[in-house]
């Protein structure tokens, strides 16, 4: 995916790289059944260099049939590391590792990606070991790689296009990213708004480290969305059906 003299700003693409099944109530309080929803993960390409937000699952659950393997699905080949090879990237090539947060299926991928920066929020950096949360598993973030811990929004490159800020709630240093693209703002919300109901009805999942944080980052992800912004959520299969992968994103499409 060499950049053309063509090609100005910010370019987005999207992958998904694997999937989990959970509760429906996981995603939306009170809601039954299960739901099956991708593990979602975004190449930015900056003219100064290309970064992810999120890595999606481990290749460790490429054909994994038992333990939490019965719930994941990671086909083989949809690792973030082949998904970047067939798109034409080098895995190397990658500069920075932008963690939502530290959970296995948004982590997973980042020692797939051997000369990558994470930047992760301290708060979050904090608590991926306190191990009141099974959700985290230390092969995805004790890789050796420079870790970046910030405190509250970062402007990446420097220049507005892309601005990490915090949405905690799902864990205590959750954070999201807008990226500013030529066909409008996109937020790469994550957990903090895992389907378009969420935001839709402020709904909830059944349980998050803190639901009045929760809340909060939902009414500001709303704010957002009222300014024209296009959210991303972060587990919506229904809308996720609807997102081209390894494909510039145009946002217009997707509103």
């Amino acid at each position: 995916m060499p950049r053309t003299s063509e090609d100005i700003g910010v370019l987005l693409f999207a992958f998904t790289c694997g999937y989990i099944t959970l509760p429906t109530s996981f995603f939306l309080d009170g809601e039954e059944g299960k739901t099956k929803v991708p593990a979602a993960v975004f190449l930015i390409d900056h003219p100064n260099g290309l970064a992810l937000f999120d890595t999606g699952f481990s290749d460790r659950y490429v054909g994994m049939e038992t333990g939490l393997g019965k719930i994941v699905d990671v086909p083989d080949g949809e690792t973030i590391d082949q998904r970047l090879r067939d798109y034409g990237v080098d895995p190397a090539d990658i500069k920075w590792i932008i963690n939502s947060h530290l959970h296995l299926d948004h982590a997973g991928g980042n020692a797939l990606l051997p000369n990558a920066t994470v930047i992760v929020q301290e708060k979050e950096w904090d608590y991926r070991n306190v191990g009141e949360d099974n959700a985290y598993n230390a092969d995805d973030f004790d890789t050796g790689q420079p870790v970046k811990r910030i405190v509250g929004e970062h402007d990446l490159f420097g220049d507005g296009s892309v601005v990490i800020f915090p949405t905690p709630g799902h864990t205590p240093g959750h954070q999201s990213a807008k990226v500013k693209t030529i066909g409008g703002e996109a937020i790469l919300a994550a957990d903090c708004c895992n389907m378009r109901r969420s935001l839709d009805e402020m709904h909830l999942p059944d349980h998050c480290f803190d639901m009045v944080q929760y809340r909060s980052s939902l009414e500001l992800l709303a704010k957002e969305r009222s300014k024209g912004a296009t959210i991303f959520f972060g587990h919506d299969p229904e809308f996720w059906a609807g997102v081209p992968q390894a494909e510039r994103l145009d946002l217009n499409g997707l509103r």
